[in-house]
Formats: structure tokens, C-alpha cells, sequence
């Protein structure tokens, strides 16, 4: 996913958050979002470094 996607994603999860006042949440779906977003891209550089070992 480009980094607009993540970014309209934080957006609409603010909103709701907002509205249903439930900011604690807001910042805990942050925090795994961009933990899983990491994780994605180190899996990502892992199997480039595989492919060209090959």
C-alpha cells in the first residue's frame, strides 16, 4: 500500500475516534497499524535479500 493509503486510513480512524470519543483507541489502532506496517516492509527486504542470493 502507498503511504496515502495509511494516511487517509489514520484519518478516518480519527474521525470515528472523534465522534465516538474514544481516543484511546484511536492511538492503540495507531500504534498496531504502523507496528504491522514494519513488520511488512522488513518481511519485504527479507525476501529481496533471498531472491537475489539465488
Amino acid at each position: 500500500m502507498k503511504n496515502w493509503l495509511y494516511t487517509f486510513y489514520f484519518f478516518i480512524l480519527g474521525v470515528i475516534s472523534f465522534i465516538t470519543q474514544e481516543v484511546v483507541t484511536f492511538i492503540m489502532l495507531g500504534l498496531v497499524l504502523v507496528s504491522l506496517t514494519n513488520i511488512h516492509s522488513t518481511l519485504k527486504e527479507i525476501l529481496e535479500v533471498r531472491k537475489n542470493e539465488k
